[in-house]
């Protein structure tokens, strides 16, 4: 089993918390922002009490590799990642500086302070989840029309965008198009969309070369002197939907690589989906651990630092 003797809950270092997300604590570090990947993992929108070892480091990771990859398509937010703490030294001035602990490394990332557009960007390339939910009923997805007769994984004709809202706390919801334009204007509307789209199929495409399936994902973005860039995290097990191609099947929901152990264990629990969540199995914490891990991997060709 994994050591857990680095696991991180919680941080709390000796800076101006910026915001604590439900996975990660970003600092604010004058110029730009620290973000600290912790273990921590929600379900049904609930942080668990327990965490589960490598996940932080696997999403800082996967996030600054995707973001290294699609800088043709769009800039992003990432100055660089932490591999050696002493590197903090750059952007703390000497009265600020303290004893890094050796968690930061790996799982953080030095980052560009952007306004934030408040909205999450999800593009949908597989009918999964919600959105094979709505097409039973509706025959669309967030009020997309697509193509009749389709079954429950199969792939779309074209991936699709479908904006949600961005809540800091419980469910995002589905955000119609024209409301999309009504807050954010119909340029830059047009704009998540076409590169929420780029940036998806070109992973997309690099995924199956790996052998993983993309099925969806979803991206936020910012905006620094009016530019747009990608931030927060990227293509991650926890943003994004992968299966593995050799037991990809449609017609019938997949195996994720990702919290999906986590959530089956929880809906067979009895647990009633409201805070405080319960303590999870060690076996459950060590299998989303063990995919986590997988998913970077393969789809990287690297081992986890």
């Amino acid at each position: 089993m994994t050591d857990r003797a680095n696991v991180i809950l919680k941080t709390d270092l000796p800076l101006p918390l910026f915001i604590r997300g439900k996975v990660r604590d970003t600092y604010d570090i004058g110029k730009y922002l620290l973000i600290v990947t912790t273990d921590r993992i929600s379900a049904f929108d609930v942080i668990l009490p327990c965490p589960i070892p490598d996940k932080g480091r696997v999403l800082n990771q996967m996030s600054a590799f995707w973001m290294n990859k699609t800088t043709h398509i769009l800039p992003n937010h990432l100055v660089e990642t932490v591999t050696d703490a002493a590197v903090l030294d750059k952007y703390l001035p000497a009265s600020k500086r303290f004893v890094y602990p050796e968690y930061l490394e790996g799982r953080s990332m030095v980052v560009k302070k952007a306004d934030r557009i408040s909205a999450e960007c999800v593009v949908r390339g597989y009918l999964a989840g919600s959105g094979w939910t709505e097409y039973q009923q509706k025959g669309s997805i967030c009020g997309v029309s697509v193509p009749s007769g389709l079954v429950e994984s199969q792939s779309l004709p074209d991936p699709i965008f479908t904006p949600t809202t961005k809540a800091d706390e419980g469910h995002d919801m589905p955000m119609e198009y024209s409301y999309l334009e009504q807050s954010f204007g119909s340029e830059t509307a047009a704009a998540l969309s076409h590169y929420s789209i780029e940036i998806y199929s070109f992973a997309r495409e690099y995924a199956l070369e790996h052998g993983f399936i993309i099925a969806d994902t979803k991206f936020e973005f910012g905006t620094i002197d009016g530019r747009l860039l990608v931030i927060d995290e990227m293509l991650t097990p926890d943003s994004s939907r992968f299966w593995d191609i050799t037991t990809y099947k449609p017609g019938q929901p997949q195996d994720s690589f990702d919290k999906q152990p986590v959530r089956d264990w929880l809906s067979g629990s009895g647990w009633n989906k409201t805070p405080p969540g319960p303590e999870l199995p060690a076996e459950v914490i060590e299998k989303a651990s063990r995919r986590y891990r997988e998913a970077f991997e393969r789809i990287t060709g690297s081992k986890l630092a």
